[in-house]
């Protein structure tokens, strides 16, 4: 097991990566007070629930579950009620954690009604996917979406700890874990050209779930977003970074209709137009270009998404959360491995990096 920690003074808390990791074990030490309300998914529910239950009732400790539909469709204030509607029905109060056993979904849900039910409660991440081992289960972004924009309604909800088993990984179906690399990736064309070598020579077993690769992969993505998250916890600067390709991709996801594509499948092609965009604006090769879009194509994702409406789509970037005064800003690539944050873009040639990575109508 391989343990990091997130430095955020007196609310610092560890990631725990590794293998058949022992929740009794490592998750005794931060759960507070009696009460703990479990909430997953209906395909999370019969593959890990029980265990977890069984694990935290040895500790004492009174739980109770809500299961909710698996989709990013459901993360609504319709599906969020549920988690009220469950901690209000089992008696729990301001002791309570909230546990949350499945995806970034979950996590993002769970993570937003613990910050709210009874004006705060404490958080536990165990993520069950790739893309919430690395991405969404650290930071304490929580939230549900909005007809208009993703994840426009939420929280900062640090967890007490997060739990990272790999061995859940083998239950996540192909497409699951091609959207998690997304998201590894990303963490290399934004910060770490070593890493993004380090792929391109593992990328084939991390795709066939080499679980030593996996872990690796979970370790050093987790680090650079805890290093990130110390430095920025409430997105004032640095942190935006984390969001390379995510405007053009949530552009993408709200188009489409939530959960059509996963989350990971659309910030592929939204850094495919980030990485196309920084070309067109004389920062990067057009073989830096082609080394994004292989290394891409690699984890078995997609690089054009379907023809969208150019004002649709840009309509929906405006709807963006680093959108400031009035103006729309993008993670770009300076060079790979080096990301920055821009308002000084060229419209036209941002409009000429969507519609070149959209299938034809």
């Amino acid at each position: 097991m391989q343990t990091l920690h997130v430095e955020l003074g007196d609310r610092r808390y560890p990631i725990f990566i590794g293998s058949d990791l022992n929740p009794q074990s490592l998750l005794e030490p931060y759960i507070h007070g009696k009460q703990v309300m479990i909430v997953t998914n209906t395909t999370v529910k019969p593959l890990y629930l029980d265990h977890y239950v069984s694990a935290i009732e040895r500790l004492g400790k009174t739980v109770a579950t809500c299961v909710l539909p698996d989709g990013e469709k459901y993360k609504n204030s319709e599906h969020l009620n549920l988690i009220f509607d469950a901690l209000l029905a089992a008696g729990f109060n301001r002791d309570a954690t909230v546990l949350a056993l499945g995806g970034g979904v979950i996590g993002d849900m769970a993570g937003f009604a613990s910050a709210c039910f009874q004006r705060g409660v404490y958080f536990i991440q165990v993520p069950t996917t790739l893309l919430s081992q690395v991405d969404s289960s650290v930071g304490g972004k929580t939230g549900i979406n909005h007809p208009l924009g993703k994840n426009m309604i939420g929280a900062f909800q640090q967890p007490q700890v997060v739990l990272a088993d790999m061995e859940q990984l083998n239950t996540l179906p192909d497409r699951e874990l091609s959207a998690g690399l997304a998201e590894v990736i990303k963490y290399a064309l934004l910060g770490d050209l070593d890493f993004l070598t380090w792929l391109e020579a593992n990328m084939d077993g991390l795709v066939g779930r080499d679980s030593t690769l996996l872990a690796e992969a979970v370790y050093r993505s987790c680090a650079h977003k805890a290093r990130i998250v110390a430095n920025d916890e409430k997105e004032q600067g640095e942190r935006a970074l984390l969001n390379l390709g995510h405007t053009f991709g949530h552009a993408i996801e709200s188009y489409l209709g939530y959960g059509v594509w996963l989350h990971g499948e659309a910030i592929a092609t939204g850094m495919v137009m980030a990485a196309d965009l920084s070309q067109r604006m004389g920062w990067i090769s057009l073989d830096d270009v082609e080394r994004t879009k292989i290394i891409i194509q690699r984890a078995h994702l997609p690089v054009k998404c379907p023809a969208i409406p150019l004002d649709e789509f840009l309509g929906f970037m405006a709807h963006d959360k680093k959108v400031l005064k009035g103006q729309l800003r993008l993670v770009l690539m300076k060079s790979l491995g080096q990301a920055i944050i821009s308002n000084e873009f060229d419209v036209e040639l941002m409009k000429q990096a969507i519609l070149t990575n959209q299938e034809k109508a």
